[in-house]
């Protein structure tokens, strides 16, 4: 049996192909990230069988890059609710709203899944040295993985990442180091100390090697066999550096040519703060690619990337699925985070609840109506991020009385 059915990495600017079997990083012809392809005629499984396994992120084994169960670095990540939001849905006129909560994942948020595979793959070809620039979610899952895997991890995040998410790294052990700049600052500085260094580093920051995407993707592949082997109408994404974006529409793309999945992709919506919305300008003014922004800041923390690298990659994921790409203040999607907690029992990650606003906005534009499925990605545990929440509640003398 085929465990994985990968073939061979693909750049997908300039079509150049490189083996898969050993450590790649960018393009060497024009920088751009590489994509794992797999060859589908050996993919023999099924929806029906894949039903009767281990739920987890590892059921979709075939369109994931590892060659063998005995290299599986795991915590038993994937597999997370896609949940009905009744209330929160006719709040916003969309009755049919779904929410999937990757808050639950075993490091709080989504990025459980990318350091899982990513991981995974690093220690098969050899890697015992990471290293990696994050604003804060990324670095705490490939941390927690890298110490379950028995590698060293080299994290470098904003001095101003969530307090969690440091915690996160320094209690798995990883060499935590603090940057007074942003994520793009960050991973200046950790590309520099790669290159300088003369010991086997492997440099695992967004989309500079091509696993962690795989990890990512299986949302898509999650949402589809929830629903039963079929596809929502719309996935609004929460977007920094956009890698599960991307992932989403390579997965859906893959389902779909295996036969799992008939019909148009959902519309992909990337959602992205005022402060920081490199990707919305870009897809405005039909460009391919995205300028940097300059003094970018926002409350959502984990979607406050200047530039991503694989902005071109989610233009063409928006574009080919006739999707859009909205900004949102930070203002809307606080008061969003606590209606939705109010109204659902949720509570979403502020990236997640950029998500909300930006449903809210795209039925008053008509881009969605009531007769759609929506659904929102939840990137991360709301609790990570608790200076969201202002909490104002009397305090009452032991020997005092309650009056309710």
């Amino acid at each position: 049996m085929t465990f994985s059915a990968l073939d061979h990495l693909e750049c997908p600017r300039c079509g150049a192909t490189y083996d898969a079997t050993v450590r790649q990083g960018l393009c060497p012809a024009d920088g751009s990230p590489l994509l794992a392809r797999y060859d589908l005629a050996r993919v023999t499984t099924d929806p029906r069988r894949i039903a009767g396994r281990a739920p987890d992120l590892w059921r979709y084994h075939e369109l994931l890059p590892v060659s063998g169960p005995e290299h599986v670095v795991t915590l038993g990540e994937g597999m997370t609710p896609l949940l009905p939001a009744p209330r929160l849905g006719a709040e916003l006129g969309l009755p049919r709203l779904l929410v999937k909560d990757d808050g639950l994942l075993p490091t709080g948020s989504f990025k459980a899944r990318g350091a899982a595979v990513g991981v995974s793959r690093a220690k098969e070809l050899g890697a015992t040295r990471l290293a990696m620039p994050t604003n804060g979610n990324a670095g705490a899952a490939w941390s927690t993985y890298a110490a379950r895997a028995g590698l060293r991890a080299t994290i470098a995040m904003p001095v101003d990442a969530p307090s969690i998410t440091r915690a996160e790294v320094a209690v798995t052990g990883g060499d935590l180091r603090l940057v007074d700049g942003l994520i793009s600052d960050a991973g200046a500085l950790i590309g520099a100390a790669v290159r300088a260094s003369d010991d086997d580093w492997f440099e695992v920051a967004t989309l500079k090697e091509p696993y962690r995407i795989e990890g990512k993707k299986t949302m898509g592949l999650e949402i589809a066999e929830q629903l039963g082997w079929r596809m929502p109408d719309a996935i609004l994404y929460p977007t920094g550096g956009g890698v599960g974006l991307i992932g989403i529409h390579k997965a859906l793309l893959e389902a779909r040519e295996l036969g799992w999945l008939e019909g148009d992709l959902p519309k992909l919506v990337s959602v992205q703060a005022t402060g920081c919305a490199p990707i919305v300008t870009a897809f405005e003014a039909g460009d391919e690619e995205s300028v940097e922004v300059e003094d970018s800041a926002t409350v959502a923390f984990g979607i406050n990337v200047p530039k991503a690298l694989g902005d071109f990659l989610i233009l063409r994921a928006v574009r080919d699925t006739a999707g859009t790409a909205v900004a949102v203040d930070d203002a809307d999607l606080l008061a969003d985070l606590a209606l939705t907690a109010r109204l659902e029992g949720m509570f979403l990650c502020p990236e997640g609840a950029a998500t909300v606003t930006a449903a809210r906005r795209l039925v008053e534009s008509g881009f969605l109506d009531a007769g759609d499925e929506v659904v929102l990605l939840n990137t991360g545990a709301g609790v990570i991020y608790p200076d969201t929440v202002t909490v104002d509640a009397p305090t009452i003398a032991k020997d005092g009385v309650l009056h309710l």
